[in-house]
């Protein structure tokens, strides 16, 4: 398990293929105020890329061009937040995308628990350490254990997916799930746009 970190953009000739896990690492979880300090990548090789980004001017010209490539299909959990977060900072609409959370609430109706550490160790019986979860990110460097950390969030996800599929065509809600990724960089957009705790499709 190896992990990388490059300062402020992904190499030029760094090939992740056509699947890609992705998850961001932030000063906090408000959208406007708190900044996009880290991004990590995998391609499910067991190796994962951080990226320690350059936050006076956010030029990473390699990332945004993976995160908006049309054949390369983005893994994340919750990727609500990541997706508005590349969009307010790097100016990119992240597509086509996958979210593990959403397809969890899909076919794991028997629980309320779709978090990453709880959903990783029901179906891949990992246990994921959460000790770094609330560090700083900002940091002019990263520790071994918050490399190690954020590693741990891309790692598993391509497994995780693998399994939740299964699960989605089992309980024939593939369709249903694929609309609802289709519709999560829109929103996104509608968090950074004002209606981050409103549903639009509410009655009231």
């Amino acid at each position: 398990m190896t992990h990388y970190l490059h300062k402020g953009d992904l190499p030029d000739d760094l090939d992740l293929g056509s699947v890609v896990a992705i998850d961001s690492e932030t000063m906090g979880l408000r959208l406007r105020r708190d900044p996009l300090c880290v991004v990590q990548l995998s391609s499910g090789d067991g190796n994962a890329h951080l990226v320690q980004l350059d936050r006076t001017a956010y030029d990473a010209p390699n990332l945004k061009r993976l995160l908006t490539d049309p054949k390369v299909l983005k893994l994340f959990h919750f990727g609500r937040f990541d997706i508005a977060m590349f969009l307010l900072h790097l100016g990119v609409l992240t597509a086509p995308v996958y979210c593990t959370k959403i397809a969890s609430k899909l076919a794991r109706t028997y629980t309320d628990r779709h978090g990453l550490k709880d959903v990783t160790r029901e179906l891949l019986q990992v246990e994921l350490s959460k000790a770094q979860q609330s560090s700083d990110w900002g940091a002019d460097s990263l520790s071994n254990d918050q490399m190690a950390y954020a590693a741990s969030d891309v790692l598993h996800l391509h497994a995780l997916r693998t399994r939740l599929d299964t699960m989605l065509v089992r309980e024939g809600r593939m369709d249903l799930a694929t609309a609802c990724f289709a519709f999560l960089p829109h929103r996104a957009a509608l968090d950074l746009a004002g209606w981050e705790d409103n549903d639009i499709f509410a009655h009231m």
